[in-house]
């Protein structure tokens, strides 16, 4: 591989962090955004690669603005953009539909929908123009993109959204050589998914300990994804610790 370009969002902490740091030990030029500078310098410098050019660029992943001064940034330093990582992402504390306030609801959206469509159109834009044209797209879903979990809908209903943004990036791309995925994640061992070991709701309302695995399965294989040619792509992948409960849930 020869000088490609990245961008990751979400690259602070967990999957985002992994998966750039992965990209960085490749040879990628990686753009990490996210929203505090700190831990996207501590991922930038996990990697003591002088080969490998990084860009810091705190981003609000949610505002327009924000999202496009990140791939001005991406396009100035690196020339050209072959792969965008769309994986920030929130989530707020288990509640029924009834319990949830407007404001909860629309944090999760801005975020997890609204986010990756700005990050992918932006990203579309430069893929469409640049020479020679095209790139990845890789969405982070999740195994909530097919079944929920308790208490848990406006996650559960961005990542549904994921799906339908990623078949439609992957339709309308076809003609400019863009190429769109998903990678749908179950439990992988970051902070967030920590309370995954001491025990989680489930469907029939019981509280269980679920399985974790390796934060290194995902960056390998979004590495993989990242790096095939252009005529070939991983549509949707499911990643996940393989006695967790999905197979069967609900």
């Amino acid at each position: 591989m020869t000088h490609k370009t990245a961008v990751v969002t979400g690259a602070g902490s967990g999957i985002g962090k992994a998966v750039a740091a992965a990209l960085l030990k490749e040879g990628y030029a990686v753009a990490l955004a996210g929203r505090r500078r700190e831990p996207l310098e501590e991922t930038a410098n996990t990697v003591n690669s002088g080969s490998s050019k990084r860009l810091v660029f705190p981003t609000d992943v949610s505002n327009a603005e924000s999202v496009a001064k990140l791939f001005a940034a991406v396009c100035h330093e690196f020339g050209r953009l072959d792969v965008l990582f769309n994986n920030a992402g929130i989530n707020v504390p288990g509640a029924t539909i009834d319990e949830l306030t407007v404001e909860q609801w629309r944090s999760v959206v801005d975020i997890n929908l609204t986010g990756a469509f700005l990050c992918a159109r932006e990203a579309f834009k430069l893929m469409k123009a640049q020479t020679p044209r095209g790139g990845r797209i890789i969405n982070n879903g999740s195994i909530s993109a097919y079944v929920p979990r308790p208490y848990s809908a406006p996650y559960t209903a961005t990542k549904h959204g994921i799906t339908g943004l990623t078949k439609s990036i992957s339709l309308d791309g076809r003609q400019f050589d863009i190429v769109c995925s998903q990678i749908d994640i179950g439990n992988a061992a970051t902070e967030l998914a920590a309370k995954m070991a001491k025990g989680v709701p489930q469907a029939d309302g019981a509280i269980r300990v679920e399985p974790l695995m390796d934060l290194d399965h995902v960056a390998r294989a979004v590495v993989y994804m990242a790096g095939l040619p252009l005529e070939a792509n991983v549509q949707f992948m499911t990643l996940m610790a393989t006695k967790m409960p999905f197979i069967g849930r609900g």
